[in-house]
């Protein structure tokens, strides 16, 4: 039977067909629906682990111990897992060890741009790229293969756009693994520096094997269609050449992008009177040819290192030849930036941080957007949890007086991602920053996975709750306030008492995502005749508020109720109406 997959929900079935036992990660677009697609096979354990690092050992635990396992992540949560990455390239495998990381070209919804091909060439393990559902499928099943019959993990890698867009996959039957055997081994997993010196002579020689492999392997294919002009590609940049070139120039197809081929790349390039290398991001391959010694090789020189790549751009590049961007719509489209939604708890934290004038040290969520117009709160933005520790160090370099105009915030998933060290090392190096956590009762900007803050297990099982109050105390925070940020007075008051405390301290935003299922704002509020048009309430960025006429007027289409306008206005102008 075939069926139209995403590619994320291909990756997904094909772990379940390759029988794989344990799959653990953290959510992070555009990976996240991997891991919820795997939840809907009850033959499978799957969990939401506190960040990649964690996921990446519980899936080594899961390979050594004889089962399948797999973690996906996002390029950046790469970063998070490496450091058991680089070991288990080291150890070696049990049970076959798939990690599956999606880039994002383009920066749809990252903070950069990074290429995860040198992961894999770093930390010497192989890595896949398909370009279509299907091959998503297949590929993953194949990983599991090479993984046990090579001993090492192996890297499927995806992007954005093979991630999520949709094409035909033949669906299979699952094939139940039997575990491996568990044999104790320290030789082979106890990474001391005695045994990784020798472990490390077993990782050169996988790597010459799986060279050797590349030169025959059936995921680098060569499509002849009798031009003197050679492309070599993969994974989405390869579809988007093949819609651009057609049957109009010949193509080496590289579905294993490490260790890539020597001698196959050399002979193919031989043919052609110009190869052009086709790759987003960095020019890996392109690299590799020319170090081969091909001189005929085009790639970077012809095309950006910068974003996604279209395929009008790589006709105009290949064969001087002009296509449309896009279609062109008869009437102008208003640009719509990102915005917080309307009845979202960050904003009232947002809009009392502005008007005190704070600098605020931002983080990873949906709360980013606290520093586009008008709230334009947040001062910085770098990676997971570093909103607290670049705090502590903008405190130390700027002096102590710096305290009281400066906060972090964070949100409850990514506080437990990587927040807590960052105020353990507050309160451990003797700080004295006010910390916000934003407490919101889920993980938002990827679409409202749960976390260990939120009671529920990846399948909605009840489990433990962390007790935010009691884990910031046990740190050594005596000062942990939990207050409604909608209640503007009142939370205004307690950031002015906290960010002038001579002691760290902890604010707990409390408030639910305004699109959780059990958050039932009704209603629409509306402007009454008290309106002096002072507009303090455009100041909140609220999307269903606007001005028309230079009146303000409220959306009832957008405005879902919550009432957070209502706290804003000074003259008693805006009321609540149920429907």
């Amino acid at each position: 039977m075939k069926k139209l997959l995403l590619g994320n929900a291909a990756v997904a079935r094909g772990a379940f067909e390759a029988g794989v036992n344990v799959v653990a990660s953290y959510p992070g677009t555009p990976s996240t629906e991997i891991t919820e697609e795997i939840v809907k096979f009850n033959e499978v354990y799957a969990e939401w682990s506190p960040n990649e690092k964690v996921a990446a050992e519980v899936a080594i635990g899961a390979s050594i111990a004889g089962g399948r396992a797999m973690s996906c992540m996002k390029h950046v949560g790469l970063n998070v897992m490496a450091d058991p990455v680089f070991t288990v390239s080291y150890t070696g495998v049990n049970g076959g060890l798939v990690f599956c990381v999606a880039d994002d070209p383009g920066m749809h919804s990252s903070q950069n741009e990074q290429d995860s091909r040198h992961y894999a060439k770093a930390s010497k393990i192989m890595m896949l790229e398909p370009s279509d559902s299907s091959e998503c499928k297949e590929f993953t099943k194949a990983a599991f293969e090479l993984s046990e019959a090579f001993d090492t993990p192996v890297f499927v890698r995806l992007s954005t756009r093979v991630s999520h867009s949709q094409s035909l996959v033949e669906l299979n039957d699952r094939v139940e693994i039997p575990l491996k055997e568990y044999e104790k081994n320290p030789a082979k997993y106890v990474m001391m520096p005695a045994n990784a010196v020798k472990r490390h002579v077993d990782v050169e020689k996988r790597i010459a094997d799986l060279t050797n492999f590349a030169e025959t392997s059936e995921f680098n294919t060569v499509e002849n269609n009798g031009s003197k002009i050679g492309v070599i590609s993969a994974g989405i940049a390869y579809m988007y050449a093949k819609e651009a070139l057609g049957d109009s120039v010949d193509y080496l197809k590289l579905g294993m992008v490490y260790p890539l081929p020597e001698k196959k790349i050399v002979d193919f390039a031989k043919n052609y009177d110009v190869v052009y290398v086709i790759e987003e991001l960095d020019p890996i391959i392109e690299s590799h040819c020319k170090a081969l010694g091909i001189t005929n090789i085009k790639g970077k020189d012809e095309f950006t290192l910068l974003g996604e790549y279209t395929p009008a751009m790589i006709k105009k590049a290949v064969l001087d030849e002009n296509a449309p961007e896009s279609i062109a719509l008869g009437e102008a489209i208003p640009m719509r930036p990102p915005v917080m939604c309307a009845g979202c708890p960050h904003r009232g934290t947002f809009y009392v941080l502005k008007k005190l004038g704070l600098v605020v040290s931002g983080d990873i969520g949906c709360y980013t957007l606290g520093a586009v117009a008008p709230l334009q709160s947040v001062d910085t933005t770098i990676c997971m949890g570093a909103s607290v520790s670049a705090a502590h160090g903008m405190a130390k370099a700027r002096g102590a007086e710096f305290n009281k105009k400066l906060v972090s915030v964070i949100g409850d998933s990514t506080f437990m991602h990587s927040g807590i060290t960052g105020l353990v090392d507050i309160v451990y190096n003797k700080g004295n920053n006010t910390v916000i956590i934003l407490d919101n009762s889920i993980t938002g900007m990827t679409g409202h996975q749960q976390n260990p803050t939120t009671g529920y297990t990846i399948r909605g099982e009840e489990t433990k709750q962390v007790n935010l109050i009691a884990l910031c105390k046990s740190i050594g925070i005596d000062n942990v306030v939990v207050c409604d940020p909608f209640d503007i007075k009142a939370f205004e008051k307690v950031v002015k008492e906290e960010v002038n405390r001579e002691e760290p301290s902890v604010i707990i935003a409390q408030r639910p995502c305004a699109l959780l299922k059990t958050v039932k704002y009704t209603g629409h509020c509306k402007i009454n005749d008290n309106c002096r048009n002072c507009k303090m309430c455009m100041k909140l960025g609220c999307p269903a508020i606007t001005i028309k006429n230079d009146k303000v007027v409220i959306d009832n289409t957008q405005c879902n109720g919550c009432g957070l306008c209502l706290n804003v206005c000074p003259f008693g102008a805006i009321e609540k109406e149920e429907a």
